[in-house]
């Protein structure tokens, strides 16, 4: 049976993009007489607050979007909230040590700061990790824990990772050119955005994952992670992104066009679904 899932990071009230991304994922999800799974994304304990959780959870159920497993709902993959699924997350790390793929590394704190976030266009010139800081192969396999280290995803470089998008068709990404070695743990004990959600996807289920456009780099990095874990992966869908009048990626932060205010301005959810932008700005 089909699953979709809607899965917002507490980090902001949701905005315009993200309620048009969300009621695509609900469509699609019902359109295929599938189930529909609500994720709150809160591992980054630093920006996620309680509030801005609660509050996705409203303005999307006044959207009219339905989900049938949740963290205000239930469901038997639960619990549905990220940072209370830790011993899962560090399940996955085991198999992926023990599968020879990832090891430990002490570079990039850059990387490291903005692992817990999904990347966005605007992290597009993210410098690949060379090669040459690599450790030799093998390096990490005795470990038995993850301990204070970052780790790493240690890419095919060459390959060409490939995969055919509902809505913007194929979609190829080279290793090793297009990205590099990626984060998968991060030394304060908590997993990357590419390893929690691979990890959450597969235990919940999912069977397309709906999403901005922004991520289909990541996509490419996710099958990687699934390929080592011999798990299927998903379909997917990448849908555009939604600018503001002025031509730039919505954001948390936009001005007059978060789904908080637009209700207290009166506008309908129709209005937010299918309006011109321009007409609703304030």
């Amino acid at each position: 049976m089909a699953r979709g899932r809607l899965a917002p990071t507490p980090t902001g009230f949701l905005h315009v993009g993200h309620a048009r991304t969300f009621a695509l994922a609900a469509a699609r999800a019902r359109r295929d007489g599938g189930t529909l799974v609500y994720r709150t994304e809160d591992l980054d304990g630093a920006r996620c607050r309680p509030e801005f959780a609660s509050a996705a959870m409203e303005d999307l159920r006044w959207l009219g979007l339905e989900w049938q497993e949740g963290p205000d709902v239930g469901g038997p993959d639960g619990p549905y909230v990220q940072s209370q699924r830790r011993p899962w997350f560090a399940e996955v790390w085991r198999r992926l040590q023990a599968s020879g793929t990832i090891y430990p590394c002490d570079k990039s704190r850059r990387d490291v700061d903005r692992a817990l976030t999904a990347p966005h266009a605007e992290d597009d010139a993210e410098p690949i990790f060379p090669p040459s800081l690599r450790p030799a192969l093998g390096s990490g396999q005795a470990a038995a824990e993850p301990g204070s280290m970052n780790w790493r995803f240690r890419v095919p470089d060459g390959e060409s990772i490939t995969f055919v998008d509902a809505l913007r068709g194929p979609q190829a990404f080279v290793a090793g050119r297009d990205f590099g070695d990626f984060l998968v743990w991060r030394k304060d004990g908590l997993p990357s955005y590419e390893l929690a959600v691979v990890a959450d996807d597969h235990a919940m289920g999912i069977t397309e994952v709906v999403r901005g456009a922004d991520l289909l780099l990541s996509t490419a990095r996710q099958l990687l992670l699934y390929r080592s874990l011999d798990w299927t992966a998903p379909a997917w869908a990448h849908a555009p992104l939604i600018q503001d009048p002025h031509g730039r990626r919505l954001a948390k932060r936009s001005a007059g066009l978060s789904l908080r205010e637009l209700r207290a301005r009166g506008c309908r959810p129709a209005e937010v679904l299918n309006a011109p932008l321009e007409s609703l700005v304030d």
